[in-house]
């Protein structure tokens, strides 16, 4: 009997060391085949584009492809779920972003904890919104924006591109830190919200930059701030709301991360990677024209930043009473 004991428990030792050594070999030899980078949005957004973009950086750096998979649905929720539940080997990856931080507050009960349940590998970009107003507004600067908008309590019109979306919440928390009355006014998407504010039937929109630049420099719209912490590098002659408004800032943020379990080797190698890239002028410019300012650094800081960034839109969300619709 107690040699029949010996003999399971060699067993069991060696099979443990066969898996160790073979998931070992399997991590330093990533990737071995096509990687899978889902997005929880529509193609044709910021965010599908930063994912290309990365993702294409990664397929000539790393030898194999990564091909984006776009899941819209339930405010990236759906495709945040896929990626949880995928095995956990570094070939389904999350592009993770600001939906992630505010979604918890916003939907209530999710069938995932998001930080308990992912791998953060890597930041990759911020990119600020827009404080756009229609021309027909006499403020030329933010600080005549928010003079006038106290003068006119709940006669402005704030539109969005949807309630509890990322530009509803730049409106709120400006509305909160900069003590002003907006009315706001929900669309469904950016591009609906864009047309009524330049036919003047709202007036002001936080918006991505990609959205207003041309029209900004057109003339047919008022670009008064971007609501980074500091300003943008695509559009460096507007001043950052924080500077006016103490406190203030809200930018979409972008990462890759994975399903919890990822072999740590898995993850530093798409975390060197993607670091990388980052350094890289080429792409650093091509980030840059859709308002990308980098993040990197280590997997430790990312999942910092989305903890952060969780705490500070439960509040947010809580204050204002916000929920999905």
């Amino acid at each position: 009997m107690k040699l029949l004991q010996r003999c399971l428990l060699q067993l069991a030792v060696g099979a443990a060391a066969w898996t160790a050594t073979s998931q070992l070999a399997q991590a330093q030899a990533y990737p071995s085949r096509t990687v899978t980078w889902v997005v929880g949005f529509a193609p044709g957004g910021g965010n599908d584009a930063v994912a290309r973009l990365m993702g294409q950086w990664l397929q000539q750096h790393l030898g194999q492809p990564f091909v984006i998979e776009n899941r819209p649905g339930a405010g990236t929720n759906i495709a945040t779920e896929a990626v949880i539940r995928a095995v956990p080997d570094g070939y389904t990856l999350l592009l993770a972003g600001f939906p992630n931080a505010s979604n918890p507050a916003l939907f209530g009960k999710l069938n995932f904890d998001f930080i308990r349940d992912i791998m953060p590998i890597a930041g990759i970009v911020r990119v600020p919104n827009v404080i756009a107003i229609h021309p027909s507004l006499p403020a030329r600067s933010l600080a005549e924006f928010i003079a006038y908008a106290k003068a006119n309590p709940g006669k402005i019109n704030m539109a969005s591109a949807g309630t509890g979306s990322g530009s509803h919440l730049s409106g709120e928390l400006f509305k909160l830190l900069a003590g002003v009355d907006l009315v706001h006014v929900p669309y469904r998407g950016n591009g609906p919200a864009t047309q009524d504010l330049l036919g003047g039937q709202v007036q002001v929109l936080f918006t991505s930059p990609p959205s207003c630049i041309e029209l900004i420099a057109a003339g047919q719209l008022r670009g008064l701030a971007v609501t980074s912490e500091k300003r943008s590098p695509a559009l460096p002659e507007l001043p950052a709301v924080g500077e006016l408004v103490p406190g203030y800032e809200m930018s979409a943020w972008y990462g890759a991360a994975a399903p919890k379990g990822t072999p740590s080797e898995v993850v530093d190698k798409l975390n060197a990677a993607i670091n990388a890239g980052l350094a890289d002028a080429k792409l650093m410019a091509k980030l840059s024209e859709i308002g990308g300012i980098a993040i990197g650094g280590t997997p430790a800081d990312f999942g910092g930043l989305i903890a952060t960034e969780t705490e500070k839109w439960t509040k947010a969300i809580r204050a204002a009473n916000i929920k999905a619709q």
